[in-house]
């Protein structure tokens, strides 16, 4: 399945990964999807709240280093020219509460494809770091 029909799925959020998805489950269940491994098993269905996920993130050093660490053990490697279907990290308005964030994206195109409260929506934005996904 292409990103473009992926990302038309009917995604929901869902903070941890079980039945839905957050900003970076999202990410890493296209990962999951690409390369047939979920780069996150450790992770997933382990915390249900925002809270949770930043008490994960804090832990591990912040969503940079989280996702590095990560990544680096799937084998995807970071990249400073995303192509579509690379995820990312961006820094763009939160949808809970508007101020600028770290977000888990999948670049498609010329925006960055984020999951939120009211589904997928394409968001142009800052990108602080990048991997490629073997596609």
């Amino acid at each position: 399945m292409k990103l473009r029909d992926w990302l038309e799925l009917p995604h929901r959020f869902r903070w941890g990964g079980r039945s839905g998805d957050d900003c970076l489950m999202f990410c890493a269940s296209w990962v999951w999807h690409v390369t047939g491994r979920d780069p996150v098993e450790e992770f997933r269905g382990t915390y249900s709240s925002e809270d949770e996920a930043r008490e994960i993130l804090t832990a591990h050093g912040g969503m940079i280093a989280l996702v590095d660490a990560v990544a680096m053990k799937a084998g995807i490697r970071r990249t400073d020219d995303p192509q579509t279907g690379d995820i990312g990290i961006i820094r763009a308005p939160s949808w809970l509460g508007g101020k600028l964030t770290e977000i888990g994206a999948i670049k498609f195109g010329p925006v960055w494809a984020c999951l939120g409260p009211a589904g997928v929506v394409g968001k142009k934005a800052e990108c602080l770091a990048a991997w490629s996904v073997p596609q």
